[in-house]
């Protein structure tokens, strides 16, 4: 006779499912993530270069550190040119001038565009390394198990099933423990 499951032994297999797979999935994306950075680093400076962006963004940064320079130059000349009996505006105070109330395109506006493209650019490549196919490959199992608990009929059947799915990840569904050894109470 078939045993129908419960809500509750349904949501007792999926979050099995999550146990087993998140921890593995959550390391293969650090390690992703590590290269994916590292390419996106690289991709960044490839692509600045292919898009003569490397030439406008240094002349910005040029103009920046001149702008800034001039700012702490004009700071500092107004702060010791100052009459004693005056008070310097408000502008005028340590790092007031670095509020950007306006919309002005600065070079960190700049940077962070290419950095975006570069980053999705990366990304393709590091799904094209082992790394980023084994955690598209866990995803998928996690997937499948989810689906398999969900379209399961009887709770022998799901376990056998989740075990096949368990065993592409290396682990068994239904794990034996090791009985605790007995200790001896002394007085």
């Amino acid at each position: 006779m078939s045993k129908i499951m419960t809500k509750y032994q349904l949501d007792h297999f999926e979050r099995k499912v999550r146990r087993q797979f998140d921890p593995l999935i959550d390391d293969a994306e650090l390690l992703v993530k590590q290269f994916k950075t590292q390419a996106t680093d690289k991709a960044v400076a490839k692509l600045s270069k292919k898009i003569g962006a490397d030439k406008i963004i240094n002349k910005f940064r040029q103009a920046e550190k001149m702008l800034e320079d001039a700012r702490a130059t004009a700071l500092t000349f107004f702060e010791k040119k100052k009459p004693t009996e005056e008070e310097l505006n408000y502008k005028f105070k340590r790092d007031s001038y670095r509020y950007r109330g306006d919309d002005k395109l600065t070079l960190q506006d700049c940077e962070e565009q290419l950095r975006d493209w570069a980053s999705n650019l990366a990304e393709k490549e590091v799904e094209r390394r082992p790394e980023g196919a084994r955690l598209k490959q866990l995803k998928e199992l996690k997937e499948k198990a989810i689906d398999t608990v969900m379209e399961s009929g009887t709770p022998d059947s799901l376990a056998i099933a989740l075990d096949n799915v368990s065993k592409k990840i290396g682990l068994r569904w239904d794990t034996e423990l090791n009985a605790l050894p007995n200790f001896k109470k002394e007085n």
